[in-house]
């Protein structure tokens, strides 16, 4: 997997037209009347705001789905051959793909699944409290923003791969022959990256402190009757799960600017001492980071809709309408991360220890 993986920008390009030409075999379905739709009121969580296709209809859908996927494969495979000619459409088509499919389809359920993914394992085995079937939990029109997100992602691989490539810079590490712009040394990422790191991990804090008020008897935010309710029906203690698993997301935010987060601390004893392996932090914070976006976008989405007046319940609304901010200081804390420590590129040789500087040499 990581030989696979470390070749990723020959692949990219392939692998971004195959899921494009796949995803619009599945629209020339639904066009023809094939079931599963998944958008639109036929989406069984459906509610307006909750999606920018929310209105949408397997009739008229559906054909543009097949012909964008028709699209996606010509544009795909001309990405992975490095074609030259209409550079900057294939550039804008493929980070206009990846933009749409990672932070404007999908929305604030594929955050919901990944914060419950635990408990979603245990269910797996246990079987869901009250007898609710794990369909109803993980329905189709939930996977699919998933099959949506990892469409997103092949894209920016894809579009990344090509931009280098076509620009005279190195596949791997992005690096050109006049090194990196200032902004991009190992020096100034560690100074903007300390800020992106402290916004990361604070944003998300008056979400986390509500849940745990409620979860102590505290209605902070809401009613007296709301908060029974969730007394009553056991989901105070999911939202202090939620909390539980924002602090621990906050703790590993801070480690992007902490020791401990580029060499193994003592306490992981079978692994003390070594270095933290780069992607290891970046690929997790960085899908993270696209994640929290697209759900902080869909509170927005929702909040136009309801309006911004419920002031009486407001830790359920204002809170998430940080979240976009919240996504871009993760990314933006990534991306000094991986700059801070990407060392020597093993295809194109540029970098070294002075630029690099490792967290070990440092003390």
């Amino acid at each position: 997997m990581r030989k696979v993986m470390g070749k990723w920008p020959h692949w990219a390009g392939y692998a971004a037209a195959v899921w494009a030409l796949g995803y619009g075999a599945l629209g020339l379905y639904w066009a023809l009347g094939g079931s599963g739709f998944p958008f639109g009121r036929s989406d069984p969580d459906w509610e307006p705001g909750l999606s920018v296709l929310g209105e949408a209809i397997p009739e008229r859908a559906g054909p543009v789905i097949a012909v964008l996927g028709v699209l996606g494969a010509v544009a795909g495979l001309a990405l992975a051959r490095g074609v030259r000619r209409g550079r900057a459409v294939l550039l804008g088509f493929a980070w206009a793909a990846a933009v749409v499919l990672t932070v404007v389809v999908t929305d604030n359920r594929v955050l919901m699944l990944v914060a419950y993914a635990p408990l979603l394992a245990v269910f797996a085995f246990t079987g869901v409290p009250g007898g609710q079937p794990m369909s109803e939990l993980v329905p189709w029109s939930r996977v699919n923003l998933f099959v949506v997100l990892v469409g997103g992602l092949l894209w920016a691989m894809a579009a990344l791969a090509y931009q280098r490539r076509t620009a005279a810079r190195c596949v791997m590490c992005g690096r050109g022959a006049y090194g990196p712009a200032r902004w991009a040394t190992p020096q100034a990422a560690r100074r903007w990256g300390r800020w992106a790191v402290v916004v990361a991990a604070a944003v998300p804090a008056l979400y986390d402190a509500s849940r745990f008020a409620w979860a102590a008897g505290i209605p902070l935010g809401i009613t007296e009757e709301f908060w029974r309710w969730l007394d009553e029906s056991g989901l105070r203690w999911g939202g202090l799960f939620l909390s539980l698993m924002g602090l621990a997301g906050a703790i590993l935010t801070l480690g992007l600017v902490q020791r401990w987060g580029e060499i193994y601390p003592r306490w992981i004893w079978f692994r003390a001492g070594r270095p933290v392996p780069l992607m290891l932090a970046v690929v997790p914070a960085s899908i993270v980071s696209v994640i929290v976006l697209s759900g902080g976008l869909t509170y927005w989405r929702l909040r136009m809709v309801h309006g911004f007046d419920d002031w009486g319940m407001w830790a359920t609304w204002l809170p998430p309408l940080t979240w976009p901010l919240w996504g871009v200081a993760l990314a933006a804390a990534a991306l000094a991360y991986y700059l801070r420590r990407r060392g020597v590129c093993r295809v194109c040789g540029g970098g070294g220890l002075r630029e690099a500087e490792p967290a070990a040499e440092r003390g």
